[in-house]
C-alpha cells in the first residue's frame, strides 16, 4: 500500500487523553474524505466542585457524529468505558460488542435511554473476533479490577494496533480469565505497527501487585475484628467483593451489600456465571437481626460520595445501618486524587462515632491493589508487543509524556502523545499528528446533554463563586415609578452571620440614584433599565465586598 493510494490509518482519542478516565477512543480507515471508523469504549467522568449540580460529564462526539461508524467495541464494565453509552449512542449510531459480563452492565445503561440494546448490542464470547468493515478486532484477555477486560487487537490492511485498555499483569487474579501471555506474545511475533496503552502507573516503579495477596490479607484481617464490620471497596472490582465475602465466611460473618451500586455490579456477575462460590447476601432489613460479630457490611461511597452508602451510615441518616463504638470500617481502595476533603470527612464523622477507621495505609500486608501497570509491568508488556509506535493513553498530560519517554528507553522506534482531538496518523510513513478535530465535554444537565461552556453553567458555576443579586423595579409606560427599585442578595452575609441587611440597604439606594439619573424617555425602554441599574449595582458590589456576582434586573411595567 502506498501513499498515492490516498488510504490511511489514524487514530484519534475524544477522551482520555489529559485525563484518567472519560475514554472515547477512535480508529479510522481510508481517505480523509471517505473514512471509515469504529470506536473503543464510550465512558464518562463525574462532576465536581468546579461544576455544581452536574453528576455526568461525557465526551463531545460532534466530529463522529454522520460518520461511518462500523462497530463500538467495548473493553471492559467501568464507568468510564461505559457509562456514556446510552447517553450518546444516538449520536454515534452503530453495533456494539461486548463481553457476557460488560453486556449486562451495558444493558441497563441503554435501556434507560430507549436504546434497543437486543437489537444493537452484541454479546461476544471472550476472545471473539469481530470483522467491521476494512477492521478485524480480536479480543484479546486481560487481567484488571474488574471481569472480562480485555484489549483489543485491530487488523487493518495498513497495519496491526494493539489497543490495551485498561490492564495489569496479575499472575494470580482470582477471579475471571489469565492474562493472554502467549496470545501477546504472538501479536508480537506477528508484527504490530502501534500500541495504544494505558499510562496512569507510568510513574509507579515496581508492579500493582495481585488480588491474590489481598485475598490473603484482608481474610487474615476481617478474622480479627469484633463488632460490626463494614468493607468499603468499588463496586465493579467483583474480585474484590469476592474475597470480602469468604473473608467473612471464614470468619463466621453474613454479607450484606451496602448501596445500589453493590446490587447491580452483583447481579450482572451473577448473571454471566461469576460469583458462583459465594453464599447469598443479607438483605440490609434482616441483616439487623444479626449478632454484631456475625454481620459484615459490603459498601458503596469508599471515595466519600455523600449519597453512598457510607457516607449516608457516617451521617447517621442510613434507614437500615448504623455502626458505633466497637465496630470497624475498612477501606479496601485507594484513594483517587480530588476526593480527599470528602473521604476524610467521612472518616472523621465515622471518628466520632467511635468507630475503628483501617487504611490500606496502616498495614504492611496490602488489601488494596491497583489495576494499572507499573513501569515493570509496561516494560513486559513493550517486550511482548514490540511495537514501531507507542502512543500513550489514560493518563494527564505528564503520565503520557514520561511513558513516551520510558517507550523509547525501551527501544520503540516512534512515540506520539496526543490531546483530545489529536487526530494521529499511524500509516503510511512516519507517525504525526495531522489534524486536530473539536474535542470537548458534555454535562448532563437536568435530563439534558449540553456543552461544558453553555451560559445556564455559567451562570451557575458564577454564583456558586460570587453570588446572586436581583433587582426589581415597577413602572408606567411612560417611565415612571410605580415601586421599587427592591434588591435581593444571595450568597452574603453580615458579620453576625445573619442576611446582608445593610448591603441591601445601600444597593437600593445605588438602584434608585442610577434610575433618578435616567431620562424619562430611556426609562421606556426596559433594555436601558436593565443595563444602567445591573452596571451600577454590580460596581457597588464590587467596591463594597470585592464580588462580581451575577446582577438580575426585572423591569415590570405597570
Amino acid at each position: 500500500m502506498s501513499e498515492s493510494d490516498g488510504n490511511e490509518l489514524v487514530f484519534l482519542p475524544l477522551g482520555g487523553c489529559e485525563e484518567i478516565g472519560l475514554n472515547l477512543n477512535a480508529y479510522g480507515y481510508g481517505p480523509a474524505n471517505d473514512r471509515r471508523w469504529i470506536i473503543a469504549d464510550v465512558g464518562v467522568t463525574f462532576g465536581d466542585a468546579d461544576t455544581p449540580g452536574i453528576d455526568i460529564i461525557t465526551p463531545d462526539p460532534a466530529f463522529l457524529e454522520g460518520e461511518k461508524i462500523e462497530a463500538i467495541f467495548f473493553t471492559h464494565a467501568h464507568e468510564d468505558h461505559i457509562g456514556a453509552a446510552g447517553h450518546l449512542w444516538r449520536r454515534i449510531k452503530a453495533p456494539m460488542y461486548a463481553t457476557p459480563f460488560t453486556a449486562e452492565l451495558l444493558r441497563h445503561k441503554l435501556l434507560e435511554h430507549g436504546v434497543d440494546e437486543e437489537r444493537h448490542l452484541n454479546t461476544i464470547k471472550l476472545g471473539a473476533t469481530v470483522k467491521a468493515g476494512p477492521f478485524e478486532v480480536e479480543y484479546i484477555s486481560m487481567t484488571h479490577s474488574i471481569p472480562e477486560m480485555h484489549g483489543l487487537a485491530i487488523r487493518t490492511p495498513l497495519g496491526l494496533v494493539f489497543h490495551t485498555g485498561d490492564w495489569k499483569i496479575d499472575a494470580d487474579p482470582q477471579l475471571g480469565e489469565d492474562i493472554a501471555i502467549e496470545r501477546l506474545e504472538a501479536l508480537g511475533e506477528e508484527g504490530v505497527l502501534a500500541m495504544v496503552c494505558d499510562s496512569t502507573n507510568v510513574f509507579e516503579e515496581g508492579e500493582s501487585g495481585s488480588e491474590a495477596t489481598v485475598r490473603k490479607a484482608l481474610a487474615a484481617l476481617v478474622a480479627e475484628q469484633t463488632g460490626k464490620v463494614a468493607v468499603a471497596t468499588f463496586a465493579s472490582n467483583v474480585a474484590r467483593v469476592e474475597t470480602v465475602a469468604l473473608a467473612a465466611e471464614a470468619a463466621g460473618r453474613r454479607v450484606c451489600l451496602v448501596g445500589r451500586s453493590m446490587h447491580k455490579v452483583t447481579a450482572a456477575a451473577k448473571a454471566a456465571g461469576l460469583l458462583e462460590g459465594v453464599q447469598d447476601f443479607v438483605d440490609e432489613e434482616e441483616a439487623g437481626f444479626f449478632p454484631d460479630n456475625n454481620i459484615l457490611y459490603l459498601c458503596t461511597g469508599s471515595q466519600g460520595e455523600a449519597r453512598a452508602a457510607l457516607g449516608r451510615i457516617s451521617r447517621g441518616d442510613h434507614r437500615h445501618v448504623s455502626l458505633g463504638k466497637g465496630d470497624t470500617v475498612i477501606f479496601s481502595s485507594r484513594t483517587i486524587p480530588g476526593n480527599e476533603t470528602g473521604i476524610y470527612r467521612m472518616q472523621n464523622a465515622l471518628a466520632d462515632m467511635g468507630v475503628r477507621i483501617i487504611t490500606p495505609r496502616m498495614l504492611a500486608e496490602p488489601i488494596h491493589v491497583s489495576g494499572h501497570p507499573c513501569r515493570d509491568e509496561l516494560r513486559r508488556m513493550y517486550q511482548w508487543i514490540r511495537p514501531d509506535i507507542s502512543v500513550p493513553v489514560h493518563g494527564e498530560r505528564r503520565h503520557l509524556l514520561e511513558h513516551a519517554k520510558y517507550a523509547s528507553s525501551l527501544q520503540v522506534g516512534q512515540a506520539v502523545t496526543p490531546r483530545n482531538g489529536d487526530m494521529v496518523r499511524l500509516a503510511p510513513g512516519k507517525a504525526k499528528i495531522v489534524d486536530m478535530v473539536p474535542a470537548g465535554r458534555l454535562h448532563y444537565d437536568a435530563g439534558l446533554l449540553v456543552p461544558a461552556g453553555s451560559a445556564g453553567l455559567s451562570e451557575r458555576r458564577k454564583m456558586s463563586f460570587a453570588g446572586h443579586i436581583s433587582v426589581a423595579v415597577s413602572l408606567d409606560g411612560s417611565g415612571r415609578l410605580v415601586d421599587g427599585p427592591i434588591c435581593a442578595v444571595r450568597g452574603f452575609s453580615e458579620e453576625d452571620g445573619g442576611p446582608a441587611d445593610n448591603l441591601l440597604d445601600v444597593l437600593d439606594e445605588v438602584a434608585e440614584n442610577a434610575l433618578e439619573t435616567m431620562k424619562l424617555r430611556d426609562r421606556t425602554n426596559d433594555e436601558m433599565v436593565e443595563t444602567k441599574l445591573g452596571r451600577a449595582v454590580r460596581k457597588a458590589v464590587e467596591q463594597i465586598a470585592r464580588r462580581k456576582p451575577l446582577v438580575d434586573v426585572i423591569v415590570l411595567r405597570a
